[in-house]
């Protein structure tokens, strides 16, 4: 068994940058922008007002001011202000040459074409200076998984289009004669698939192009189809079949087959059964057949590899650190990954931690992370964890 760290190491070294491809602002959410973006112009482009109010020169309390024009937002005062002169304005409009403040409408009495401002003024003037919110050649660089943010601040930039990461295709294979698909009916002694449909969603969080394949059964012939329709794929998941028994193939026939394999089995729980190499020219990696096991491998392992051929860095899942709002027992000499509760007191990790049980983790939103031979630790103790 080799340690969770080096197994993401090994994994890593694998992993091929893939190719790039242009898209619009309108499909670019979520994608990982890798060529930094350029502003083409200033923003405002011109000071602009940032209030509905009256453009003046030097205005007094109680001052009257002829009206001479008007400036809105598209349609800016062509003329220059005056002495004794003001434009009405409206918020973003561009402002008359010879303003020195906009004075709120809030302030000003209006009588026909001219206008008395108030006693008292407050002290803003009111303008959004030209280059307020950036200049031209202002970068947006990448790699950067794109917010909506993101999208909005690119287009204010009059970028129309960004240089993405295609999506890497991730081929998902459940194996083993005891699965049937959502929705059949099994027999007595079956179970119904779900590992690859939680890692299916997953993926497409991650901004992934999974395909879910048929089950993979125990025999030669149907793990052959089963991978054969996984070429093409740039990573390949098995799920279940990577263990030592009689009736797990996936890892002896896929090197059969010609997987060249980086390791076979990682000192952590859930999850010991689990190996990773390259096949052909997709990357291969087993998970073990156990719910939990599978997702929790999912969030270890197969997220981060994601996250690196979309272009992001390589880089184990992101922790955190909270305090336990309980104490836990000290841990054996593989790495735990408990799952738990994050709540106002802290994280409180749930009594069952079995690996077949995925009730337990869908309310799990934290996967607290116990180092080996870590010794008990008490209420109060903080400890790392993988948000989910």
């Amino acid at each position: 068994m080799i340690a969770v760290s080096d197994a993401l190491d090994r994994i890593f070294a694998l992993v091929a940058p893939l190719e790039t491809e242009t898209v619009g602002l309108c499909d670019a959410l979520d994608r990982v922008m890798v060529a930094d973006a350029t502003a083409q112009r200033d923003q405002p482009p011109f000071a602009a007002s940032a209030m509905d109010g009256y453009a003046v020169m030097q205005p007094q309390p109680g001052q009257t001011l002829r009206v001479v024009g008007e400036s809105a937002a598209g349609k800016g005062f062509d003329g220059r202000l005056g002495s004794g002169e003001a434009v009405r304005i409206f918020t973003g409009a561009p402002i008359p040459a010879g303003t020195a403040r906009v004075v709120l409408q809030e302030d000003v009495r209006r009588d026909g074409e001219s206008i008395t401002l108030g006693d008292s003024l407050d002290a803003s003037d009111h303008i959004r200076p030209a280059g307020n919110d950036f200049t031209a050649g202002f970068r947006m660089t990448g790699p950067r998984r794109l917010t909506p943010s993101d999208i909005a601040l690119l287009a204010s930039m009059n970028v129309g289009r960004v240089t993405v990461t295609r999506r890497p295709v991730v081929a998902l294979i459940s194996t083993g004669n005891e699965l049937v698909m959502p929705g059949e009916v099994p027999g007595p002694d079956q179970i119904v698939a779900s590992n690859t449909f939680g890692l299916y969603a997953h993926m497409q969080q991650l901004g992934a192009a999974p395909r879910l394949l048929p089950i993979g059964r125990d025999t030669v012939a149907s793990m052959t189809q089963a991978l054969d329709l996984a070429q093409g794929a740039d990573l390949i998941v098995t799920v279940g079949g990577a263990s030592v028994g009689d009736h797990d193939i996936v890892g002896q026939m896929a090197q059969e087959l010609g997987l060249e394999r980086a390791f076979y089995t990682v000192a952590m729980r859930p999850g010991k059964a689990l190996m990773a190499g390259r096949y052909g020219p997709s990357l291969m990696i087993g998970l073990p057949g156990n719910p939990v096991s599978a997702m929790v491998c999912g969030h270890v392992f197969v997220a981060p590899v994601v996250r690196a051929m979309l272009g992001l860095p390589a880089a184990a899942a992101p922790r955190l650190c909270a305090p336990l709002a309980q104490g836990i027992a000290a841990n054996g000499p593989r790495e735990h990954y408990m799952r738990a509760a994050l709540g106002p007191e802290g994280l409180r990790v749930f009594d069952r931690q079995d690996s077949s049980l995925l009730s337990v983790l869908e309310q799990a939103d934290a996967l607290l992370v116990r180092a080996p031979d870590e010794p008990a630790r008490g209420v109060g103790a903080m400890m790392p964890y993988i948000p989910l």
